[in-house]
């Protein structure tokens, strides 16, 4: 059986129906985020179905028309990648994703992603990989967008789910739009960047049972990292400490509760051991009890160090946020 290494702690592997048990115990931690865009969560809901679910994929892979593959966090299965399609015939596949929240923010969907996109251009002789995703679940057209796919539009009222015809938003990328593997290595440092974005943008998470963490930005940027907010008349510099004790306080003494914050779109350069990203993001909760939104533009510099690729400055800028109707 192979095993890829997605980053620190983290493992690609083909998930079989002799897992199922594991399986299970995942989808019903996971049950409550992926059911809304993966419908066959519904169906594993005890230890025959979801043997099923995992059987059906087993017999895909027999036929060359499917595969699926778990990723594993510190030895606990935490999501997956799939083939939900694969016609080698036409020379089409799709790939889809889940994730339960305890593997968000670490750019394990991505990194995955791109391992079964690039098996399917260069060892099948793939022409097209397709996305398929809810105009909604923007976590999963993120992920798209990230893999350098293009939008290519909506099929409207596509399919049924709990009597609700839902539209589906459809990208994709082509063998030779993939990166030639002269950039792979651009590639990995992309996916590391991905994935320290996210490790910081999660840390603030305290939808649901989550406890935020603000103790992993330390670990993200360099001890000497300075993050600034430029929100008001003066821009205020803070460093690490300075920046995570009054947030983590906030984020759990009941002032902001049910938060989130997401990246929706990112322009990222690397230039040798330096990079920079230019982020657009949205944000959500409840402070003081009123419901909020909010938007707003981040500036993140990285630099290469002798333990990987770290953080070094970081400003953003809010847009005015906006109290629901």
């Amino acid at each position: 059986m192979f095993t890829l290494p997605l980053g620190d702690h983290a493992q690609l592997r083909p998930l079989e129906p002799w897992q199922a048990p594991e399986f299970l115990a995942h989808i019903d931690r996971a049950r409550a985020s992926v059911d809304p865009w993966i419908p066959w969560a519904t169906f594993s809901t005890d230890l025959d179905s979801a043997t099923a679910t995992l059987q059906r994929y087993a017999d895909r892979l027999a036929s060359d028309t499917g595969r699926i593959h778990g990723i594993w966090l510190d030895g606990t299965l935490v999501g997956g990648v799939m083939f939900t399609r694969f016609d080698s015939a036409s020379g089409v596949c799709e790939v889809g994703c889940w994730l339960e929240p305890a593997g968000e923010g670490r750019g394990l969907v991505t990194g995955a992603c791109r391992s079964l996109i690039d098996w399917a251009f260069r060892e099948r002789g793939m022409s097209r990989v397709e996305w398929w995703a809810t105009p909604g679940n923007t976590r999963s057209t993120d992920v798209a967008r990230r893999l350098g796919m293009t939008r290519e539009g909506v099929l409207r009222q596509r399919y049924p789910y709990r009597g609700v015809r839902h539209d589906s938003e459809v990208w994709s990328v082509l063998s030779e739009e993939w990166l030639p593997l002269g950039e792979a290595a651009e590639s990995g440092v992309r996916a590391e960047l991905d994935r320290l974005m996210g490790v910081f943008v999660g840390a603030f998470t305290n939808t649901g049972e989550r406890r935020p963490d603000l103790g992993v930005i330390r670990d993200v940027f360099i001890p000497q990292g300075r993050i600034i907010a430029n929100v008001g008349d003066e821009p205020v510099i803070y460093d690490l400490d300075a920046f995570i004790e009054p947030r983590q306080k906030m984020l759990t003494d009941g002032t902001l509760t049910e938060f989130s914050e997401w990246e929706v779109a990112e322009r990222t350069e690397i230039f040798g051991s330096i990079a920079h990203r230019f982020s657009e993001y949205r944000k959500s909760g409840f402070h003081d009890g009123t419901w909020f939104e909010g938007s707003g533009h981040k500036t993140t510099q990285f630099v290469r160090t002798p333990s990987g690729w770290k953080m070094s400055s970081l400003a953003w800028d809010d847009a005015p946020a906006t109290a629901a109707e």
